[in-house]
């Protein structure tokens, strides 16, 4: 295989999908080569590197993949991850998954798909997000037994055109918490005088607030003292490079179901 990966972009026209043309530009191991959206999008036909401020690429928005690619990036939503899956199953086509807001049926289709591709699906692309996931980890694990208990509550903040909630990254940071320490309860906001906070909970809160392109806080509660994770995204060209570190290890990996720690070589 070439040392340059031909990459293609599904959502190549959305906000993410922009960022990770403009960016993969700048690198000289990928090349666009591909870009997709909806039969029903009004941008079919237009240059992609256009769309992205970075000049004439000679690559139009397509809705199917009429050109070859080693491996393709997935911003788009789950009804649009759903098409191309099913394009990359058929076809024997890496794929990064960093769309969100998946149901557990959806998930399940791509775990049978990932049996005959590779596949990597995460949360979040962010290098931040995924290194404070392996401190969440170990801070559960060293609190479990903690002699006053704790208390763990999830904080997330995103834009305002952000359509689910909590983020899954949120719910990611929930099941990591979850797993070390054995809550059973999730709860998604307070209302009410509903008594006093049961120890097998975990609570979510989801900010809907601007531009923000993403931020988490993990608060572990105890009596005297708290505990806080925080991690900030200061713009979307976190998840877009990380989505391009996912592509280009992706791309010579066996079929497989993957995440951002094998990527970039965490555990948690």
């Amino acid at each position: 295989m070439s040392n340059i990966f031909k990459l293609g972009v599904n959502g190549a026209t959305g906000r993410m999908g922009q960022r990770v043309v403009a960016l993969a530009t700048q690198d000289s191991t990928l090349r666009i080569a591909g870009a997709y959206e909806s039969a029903t999008s009004v941008k079919l036909g237009q240059d992609v590197g256009e769309l992205a401020g970075v000049g004439h690429l000679g690559i139009p928005v397509e809705s199917t993949i009429d050109r070859p690619v080693d491996v393709i990036i997935d911003f788009s939503t789950p009804e649009g991850c759903l098409q191309i899956l099913s394009r990359c199953e058929e076809r024997r086509i890496p794929l990064v998954i960093a769309t969100t807001g998946l149901t557990p049926h959806q998930k399940s289709l791509v775990a049978s798909a990932a049996q005959m591709t590779p596949i990597l699906m995460a949360p979040s692309m962010s290098l931040a997000v995924n290194i404070a996931m392996k401190l969440v980890a170990d801070a559960g694990r060293a609190l479990k037994d903690h002699s006053s208990g704790v208390d763990v509550e999830i904080i997330e903040r995103h834009h305002r055109y952000k359509e689910d909630a909590p983020s899954g990254t949120a719910l990611k940071f929930g099941e990591i918490v979850a797993k070390e320490m054995g809550q059973t309860n999730h709860i998604h906001g307070r209302e009410g005088r509903i008594g006093q906070r049961p120890r097998q909970e975990i609570g979510y809160h989801a900010l809907r607030v601007g531009d923000n392109v993403g931020e988490h806080t993990i608060v572990f509660g105890m009596l005297g003292e708290t505990l806080e994770v925080t991690v900030r995204g200061q713009s979307r060209d976190s998840y877009a490079l990380g989505a391009l570190t996912a592509a280009k290890f992706l791309v010579t990996q066996s079929a497989g179901l993957y995440t951002m720690n094998d990527a970039l070589g965490l555990s948690v």
